[in-house]
């Protein structure tokens, strides 16, 4: 069912009207949009994003949606560093009032209605953003939340989202660590494996070579990933 969601999902264009840019940190940004009231998505989930005011080398890109469905905007964070891709060069040019198309949301990166299970989410760097929108959403449905444990890292210290994450776990059954070295987040792993030894979850986002490293490590212990 989740398949055929996707494909029909994907088939849909959206147009997102541009507001403004928010500088996160050194070459990280965020994109504002109006929120469209026809747009719906499950927090965590992504889009296909084109560009569409001119013509660029491949002008569609996916990237997770930063904001949840309870907030009153649609935004998007990404990283641009120096001679950037003509997608986020292009993307970098938008005035307000501009356009850009999305198609979707797609993708099983949620958490599942109506579950009491304990989740583990882990993120690294830019991979936060799929997250962000997962526990700004915990923060509007408190009642209904999880027992969640997110452990955030990044070996340069540069955690986006810290003050807004740090407020959202006073509030929820959120529980945050920022950790900045790989033995600390196997620790982190191995406890929250030794606590919930049964129906336990994870999802994992971030660069290619900490999903590679991660899964292999979990895998070595005999848990699957929950997508």
């Amino acid at each position: 069912m989740g398949f055929i969601q996707d494909v029909s999902a994907i088939l849909k264009k959206n147009e997102l009207v541009f507001l403004e840019r928010h500088k996160e940190s050194d070459n990280i940004f965020t994109f504002i949009f109006e929120k469209n009231e026809e747009l719906h998505w499950k927090a965590g989930q992504h889009g296909i994003f084109t560009i569409t005011h001119k013509k660029v080398k491949k002008p569609s890109r996916p990237f997770s949606i930063a904001s949840a469905p309870s907030e009153k905007v649609f935004k998007i964070t990404m990283e641009i560093k120096d001679n950037p891709s003509a997608f986020k060069q292009a993307i970098t040019e938008l005035k307000k009032g501009m356009r850009i198309q999305m198609r979707g949301p797609v993708g099983p990166l949620y958490v599942k209605e109506n579950t009491n299970f304990p989740v583990l989410f882990i993120a690294g760097g830019i991979g936060i953003t799929p997250f962000r929108s997962i526990i700004k959403e915990l923060e509007n449905n408190k009642e209904e939340t999880n027992k969640v444990d997110l452990l955030y890292f990044d070996s340069k210290e540069i955690f986006l989202f810290k003050e807004e994450i740090e407020e959202i776990t006073g509030s929820t059954n959120l529980n945050v660590h920022f950790v900045k070295d790989r033995k600390e987040l196997y620790e982190r792993i191995d406890y929250f494996l030794s606590i919930h030894q049964k129906d336990r979850h994870y999802y994992l986002a971030g660069p290619k070579f900490m999903i590679r490293d991660v899964s292999h490590y979990l895998k070595n212990q005999n848990i699957s990933k929950s997508i």
